[in-house]
């Protein structure tokens, strides 16, 4: 590659891609490209690098069918086509017009093509602005720790595909700057303009009313306590998970609350909440954590029916047994 070519962005996410261990070499890397200046700065910065990581690219484009995305995929096959890399379409039946139902299905579709192609990795164009973004979008909705943090850098999707975020270090003006300079042809979606979207509005007025009259750096700052928040959250979810084995007989639907109670409050939380799945077979909110946890010094014979299906946790000893309410 010419020197010419090789930007600090480049560096920067090469040095990123080795102290993370984000991508190993001659994985089979599909780059999730929405049209966005973005993604298309990530698939040109990967693109640049492959010759170093010897990776297998390929591009991938979920078209939700909605009349905002006419002309979308045709772009994004153009690159494609560019870039020399191959290019795969999912085209959604029918999705409503919600952040979370086109997130949803874009994740599935994104799996289905990779497990298609046999992709071990996918790869998103979420940059630090989109952390910061996601820290007050989860607050403003009442998320813990775990939602504040929820942007990491990689993730599992499945037991063989892993989601990976590799410019959360990048912020958008950066990604902007370098589709300028390398003239990629970025399609502006109108549908980022719609301020009935919560995202909008935190981007568009909410982060630069914070920028103004409170902190320049706002972004890099909320970014610096999702990484916070994050490493917490390992070493918080792995202290749970350790006393959960041990508080939880034989797999049995009871919990020792003597055991329970020697642990702070925040251990007592996670305990709950990673139990609780296991013998209600949903994701418990708040309210049923919380009064499970109020079970751990009460009385012999409390109980809670807070439960969803009707299950029932109640004081035996030194116990909180968990039976069905039917």
């Amino acid at each position: 590659m010419s020197q010419i070519y090789w930007t600090q962005l480049h560096s920067r996410l090469h040095q990123t891609l080795r102290q993370r261990s984000l991508l190993p070499k001659k994985a089979r890397v599909l780059i999730a490209v929405s049209g966005g200046q973005d993604s298309l700065c990530l698939g040109k910065l990967l693109l640049d690098l492959r010759s170093k990581w010897d990776w297998q690219l390929a591009i991938a484009h979920c078209d939700h069918q909605w009349s905002t995305d006419m002309g979308i995929a045709a772009r994004v096959s153009e690159v494609a086509e560019t870039w020399q890399l191959p290019f795969f379409l999912k085209i959604a039946n029918v999705v409503r017009e919600t952040e979370a139902a086109a997130r949803k299905w874009r994740y599935q579709a994104l799996i289905e093509i990779a497990e298609e192609k046999d992709f071990q990795y996918i790869v998103t164009g979420h940059t630090k602005s989109d952390r910061a973004e996601t820290l007050l979008y989860n607050l403003i909705r009442g998320a813990g720790a775990d939602g504040l943090a929820a942007l990491d850098w990689k993730r599992p999707l499945t037991k063989k595909i892993k989601l990976v975020r590799p410019i959360l270090n990048v912020y958008r003006r950066e990604t902007l700057e370098f589709c300028h300079q390398f003239d990629l042809p970025i399609w502006f979606d109108v549908v980022n303009e719609n301020h009935k979207y919560a995202r909008n509005r935190i981007r568009q007025n909410l982060i630069p009313y914070l920028q103004n009259n409170f902190n320049p750096q706002v972004e890099n700052s909320l970014a610096q306590t999702a990484e916070i928040l994050r490493a917490d959250v390992e070493y918080l979810e792995a202290t749970a998970q350790q006393l959960l084995q041990k508080v939880r007989v034989d797999k049995s639907d009871r919990l020792n609350r003597l055991e329970l109670s020697k642990s702070p409050l925040a251990i007592q939380r996670r305990v709950i909440r990673q139990f609780l799945p296991l013998v209600i077979s949903q994701q418990p909110n708040f309210e049923q954590i919380e009064a499970v946890v109020n079970l751990i010094p009460a009385p012999n014979k409390s109980r809670t029916s807070t439960l969803p299906g009707g299950a029932i946790a109640e004081v035996a000893g030194e116990w909180i047994m968990f039976t069905n309410g039917h």
